[in-house]
């Protein structure tokens, strides 16, 4: 599965759709996201200009509560994917897998 440009989804439809990223994955398998922090605004190198669309820790240990965690990691990257998404990034990882 994948879903791109879901950091744009506000986050009553960011909800709606990490619902139907968990129903759609089956038991022991795993979800992989990447998204941007609410630090990037500050960067200005691209993503969301709105702070709730953006991922936190908490956010996304809430989201997906039950599942076991397997990488949490927000960091500071350079991106080049173009001009649109260029330079030093505030990012952040999330690895679960569904319990079987």
């Amino acid at each position: 599965m994948a879903a791109i440009f879901i950091q744009f989804a506000d986050p009553a439809l960011r909800a709606r759709i990490f619902a139907g990223m968990q129903r759609a994955t089956r038991p022991g398998g795993l979800i992989l996201l990447q998204g941007y922090r609410p630090e990037q605004i500050a960067y200005g190198t691209g993503g969301p200009s709105m702070p709730n669309n953006l991922y936190t820790e908490n956010m996304l240990r809430d989201a997906f509560a039950g599942w076991d965690i397997e990488h949490l990691l927000a960091h500071d990257s350079i991106i080049e994917e173009g001009c649109g998404h260029s330079g030093q990034s505030a990012l952040i990882d999330l690895v679960a897998r569904k319990p079987a």
